[in-house]
């Protein structure tokens, strides 16, 4: 089996994510990451908080706390809640990591030896009173555009026009709030992006043809722009330093690299926290150096961090000249919307990924998620679609499956599976299409098209409720005893199907219908196609329980109190 690499883009480290923040690169790679080792694959799951940048500072001086602080309990927090999604990381990192430090300064050196790094001088925003320069979103001011009072000198929140601090009304700093601002001369590193432009293109153009046509069409709009030089380095006391070795005069003046030159750097230097861990079993460097052979790259993320994946991160790669892993496959996703407004962390507009499981259990929402994934166009949450799905698909069609068939065949035939008559046309007829159906979620999954996987996922859990209906064990019961038994057999069949195959979106209610049946040895990973036509697994005798309900409905009561609570009209 194939050696797969999956990383999904780094939540940044100022704030608990929303919603659209999961849909767009965890959940997924999580969802596809456990498709992967289901079917027998290795897989490695990397991930992290990316922790460097001004914002970092910003959050860190707004809670009063010294920023390295800061970032240690924001990273526990986040990981909390990503736990509580059930996201199955082999490992969650720090960007602020030595191992992430370290590769990122050999990066800078290897840059710098292959003419790939220049020093410049620039004028910047310089404050007396702070005695430092500040980055771009450290200082504040009135937007000339809107008037928006706390607009900050990168881009302004309000109206989302790009700036200059030099455009900002009554500029001021963000640190002490002076207002007795200069702007002087300094030095910085830049990335020659302009030299690399032509390799970047040649490797695009070798891979674009598999990804994702939003992945692809970004990746071709910035190249067909032109790739510009980039200032690489920031004057910010948080952030991996400008080696002293090779920049002493940057290094003595505290220059720390741009957080969009450490961040994806983090992938690699993630995967050696992970094996730093335990290094007599685990080979960092065989996933990531000469790995081009042996390892299948995955990445996920939203389409705002496609740019910097797609064409920057890779020039920085084939700019060090030796030969570590690019990405193999992009997939992109577009917005997802909160009643097709922007969800907004500064804002705190839409629903947040803990206060979405202090409501339910992760399960809903990662059904939820992925069903409505923004894989072609953008997509909106309203909680009218959340709830109706929820009902339909979760409580309707798989919950009140499994409830009713358990529930009935214990009732009637106590708490074994019955043995009941051989299969016959029927089990046939349903045999032939649960085999159809799981092959087409193998093929959509395979095919990372989220939501049509989910559609062939709803699609067999629905072929279960079509059999039932049919067969009508209630019915059946009254002038065949073993014609029902056979039914409710076949139908636990499924149900033991449906556990296995569900697990990559739904695992805590996959593992509650595993355990329902007292099956020896029950190691199986997947159900093959094959497999699934006869539905047979569960013999007659096998022990079995009733687990609680899946799934609740959702009421119109509740559907008003998440309004309420969160707001539910249109933006």
């Amino acid at each position: 089996m194939a050696r797969h690499l999956i990383t999904s883009a780094l939540p940044y480290i100022n704030g608990i994510k929303h919603l659209g923040n999961m849909v767009g690169s965890m959940l997924p790679a999580d969802v596809y990451s456990r498709y992967l080792r289901q079917r027998g694959h290795d897989v490695l799951y990397i991930c992290a908080t990316d922790e460097h940048g001004t914002p970092a500072e910003l959050a860190a001086k707004e809670r009063g706390l010294p920023v390295d602080e800061f970032c240690a309990q924001a990273h526990d927090a986040q990981k909390a809640v990503y736990d509580g999604f059930a996201l199955a990381f082999d490992y969650f990192g720090r960007s602020s990591s030595a191992e992430n430090r370290d590769i990122t300064q050999h990066f800078a050196r290897k840059l710098n030896e292959n003419g790939f790094i220049e020093e410049r001088a620039i004028r910047q925003v310089y404050s007396p009173t702070d005695g430092r320069f500040l980055p771009d979103r450290y200082v504040e001011g009135t937007c000339p555009h809107c008037g928006y009072d706390k607009a900050r000198g990168d881009q302004c929140e309000n109206c989302t026009r790009v700036l200059d601090p030099t455009d900002l009304i009554e500029p001021r700093s963000a640190i002490s709030g002076s207002t007795d601002l200069e702007v002087r001369e300094t030095k910085h590193l830049f990335l020659l992006q302009s030299k690399l432009q032509h390799e970047v293109e040649e490797w695009v153009a070798r891979h674009e043809q598999d990804w994702p046509q939003l992945a692809s069409s970004i990746a071709r709009k910035w190249l067909t722009e032109g790739l510009h030089d980039r200032a690489i380095t920031r004057d910010l006391d948080w952030g991996v330093p400008v080696p002293a070795d090779t920049w002493p005069e940057l290094a003595a003046e505290g220059k720390v690299f741009y957080v969009w030159f450490d961040a994806p750097v983090e992938y690699i230097g993630a995967t050696k926290e992970w094996a730093d861990q335990n290094p007599a079993d685990r080979d960092w460097k065989s996933w990531w150096y000469e790995a081009d052979d042996t390892v299948r790259y995955t990445q996920f993320m939203a389409k705002d961090n496609v740019p910097f994946h797609t064409v920057m991160f890779p020039a920085t790669e084939l700019g060090v000249r030796e030969p570590w892993k690019k990405v193999d496959y992009v997939k992109a996703f577009n917005w997802l919307t909160y009643y097709g407004g922007k969800f907004s962390t500064s804002q705190k507009r839409g629903v947040f990924t803990d206060q979405a499981l202090d409501i339910l259990p992760a399960d809903y929402w990662r059904y939820f998620l992925i069903a409505n994934a923004p894989e072609s166009d953008d997509s909106s949450f309203t909680w009218e679609h959340f709830t109706a799905t929820v009902n339909k698909d979760l409580a309707d069609t798989l919950g009140n499956f499994v409830n009713r068939v358990l529930s009935f065949s214990r009732k009637r035939f106590g708490d074994e599976v019955p043995a009941g008559g051989e299969p016959g046309e029927a089990e046939t007829r349903l045999g032939e299409e649960i085999a159809s159906l799981l092959a087409e979620y193998e093929t959509q999954m395979e095919a990372l098209q989220f939501r049509k996987a989910a559609s062939a996922l709803r699609a067999l859990w629905s072929a279960g409720n079509s059999y039932l209906e049919e067969k009508a064990p209630w019915l059946e019961i009254k002038t065949d005893k073993d014609a029902a038994a056979l039914t409710l057999r076949t139908a636990m069949n499924l149900i033991h199907l449906y556990a296995v195959v569900s697990e990559p979106f739904i695992p805590s209610s996959s593992a509650a219908m595993r355990a329902a049946f007292a099956l020896p040895d029950d190691t199986a990973t997947w159900i093959t196609p094959e497999e699934a036509r006869t539905l047979t697994t569960l013999q007659p005798g096998i022990p079995f329980t009733v687990p609680p309900v899946l799934f609740a409905k959702l009421t119109d009561e509740d559907l008003e109190t998440y309004k309420a609570r969160f707001g539910g009209t249109d933006a």
